[in-house]
């Protein structure tokens, strides 16, 4: 089977897998609201800068949150 056929992560499912005090700065205040790519790039960050890189989710995983709207890439005001 191809890369490309294997089911990728959702978001909740790699949102379960980051560490609770990074998922609290990341979203504090902001939690009824679908997570931003801004929110992410901040914990994509922190965990590169932890060296934790086997929690950051593939490239396949971030495209299709955004192509699926899993998450916003920005938030347009009511």
């Amino acid at each position: 089977m191809s890369a490309s056929l294997v089911m990728a992560r959702s978001f909740d499912d790699w949102w379960r897998t980051v560490p609770a005090d990074l998922k609290t700065k990341a979203r504090k205040g902001d939690e009824a609201n679908k997570p931003l790519l801004n929110q992410i790039n901040y914990v994509l960050l922190h965990l590169h800068l932890a060296g934790k890189h086997d929690l950051k989710p593939t490239h396949e995983e971030l495209k299709d949150w955004l192509h699926s709207g899993q998450v916003d890439v920005l938030r347009l005001g009511k």
